[in-house]
């Protein structure tokens, strides 16, 4: 049994970067890095950061290149996949993930679900008049039905 499977969480590096195919197909490709924290035996704290490329195809790479973008987070599943060319220094490698599930994390406050490229509409903050006013009782547990 065989298996190449790749799980990663992290943010892009980079803006995806979208292309159309000879065959009329869309491709996708970004960076996205993910740290790991541990400690060192004499007790410090030691961080390192992977750099991984990403491409994805179809209708996930016209997703892709529309709302992410550079320091947005990610999740991808997807396979591990080398390509060889010959270079000017010579034989040349990249390995890249080739993406088969992307999900967007989480964006920042005030962000908006909108494209990029498409301007996102203002958030209204509620201003102190505008508060929710509760009630002052508590909540009987034995009221509640379930």
């Amino acid at each position: 049994m065989y298996l190449n499977k790749v799980m990663i969480f992290g943010n892009l590096t980079r803006d995806p970067e979208a292309r159309a195919l000879p065959s009329g197909g869309q491709v996708c490709s970004f960076g996205l890095a993910t740290n790991r924290v541990y400690k060192k035996q004499d007790g410090t704290k030691q961080e390192e950061v992977e750099f991984h490329n990403v491409v994805t195809f179809g209708k996930l790479a016209d997703l892709c290149a529309q709302y992410l973008k550079k320091g947005s987070s990610a999740y991808v599943e997807g396979r591990l996949k080398t390509r060889t060319w010959e270079g000017e220094k010579g034989k040349q490698y990249k390995t890249e993930i080739i993406a088969e599930v992307v999900q967007f994390g989480p964006r920042a406050a005030g962000q908006g679900a909108a494209p990029r490229g498409a301007e996102a509409a203002p958030v209204a903050a509620a201003s102190k008049d505008e508060a929710i006013d509760y009630p002052a009782e508590d909540i009987n547990p034995d009221d509640i039905p379930f």
